[in-house]
């Protein structure tokens, strides 16, 4: 048994009389419910003294180097968000990779609670503005879904008044305001 992912996924009890009785035959931990907070304080778990378990401290997060790259990576998920509405890896919204706008075409982002219809209506909407859609991708959680849409002429104007009649539209003013329609600026 394994545990490098997070403290609280292992009962580390049951565990450890899984591995006492022989069920188990050994375990690697690198993380644990409660970590000392300093080298000062005791480490107490009841893996300690058990036969084939290796105990390590899970100290990869912490290092310089991971420090570094965590926030360069951080930075760089947060301008793809800015700049084209780039979710991936996030984990609380849908995820999508969205790539950059070809010349000449336009793109609609949409938050909107994850709701039979929604697409049938935007879909309709768009087309009764007489724009063509060339692709669309939904990325969809438990309650939210968040569209992608690339069209073939700006709609701004004329989307914003339709929109009002979206049924299930959530209320982003900053999302909507930044990012509602957005174009290509090659």
């Amino acid at each position: 048994m394994i545990n490098l992912s997070r403290g609280k996924v292992v009962d580390l009890e049951a565990l450890a009389q899984a591995i006492q009785s022989g069920h188990i035959s050994g375990a690697g931990i690198d993380v644990f419910p409660q970590e000392p907070e300093s080298n000062n304080d005791p480490f107490l778990t009841p893996m300690q003294n058990l036969p084939n378990v290796i105990l390590t401290p899970h100290i990869g997060g912490s290092t310089e180097e991971a420090q570094k790259n965590i926030g360069s990576e951080v930075a760089s998920k947060l301008l793809k968000f800015v700049n084209n509405g780039s979710t991936t890896f996030s984990v609380n919204f849908p995820n999508l990779e969205i790539t950059p706008l070809p010349s000449g075409q336009y793109r609609i982002l949409n938050v909107h609670k994850n709701q039979p219809g929604f697409l049938k209506d935007i879909n309709s909407m768009v087309s009764e503005i007489g724009a063509n859609i060339s692709s669309q991708h939904l990325g969809t959680s438990a309650e939210i879904g968040y569209l992608s849409m690339v069209i073939d002429k700006s709609v701004g104007d004329e989307l914003k008044e339709k929109s009002k009649n979206i049924r299930f539209r959530l209320k982003l003013e900053f999302f909507t305001e930044r990012f509602a329609i957005t174009e290509s600026s090659r």
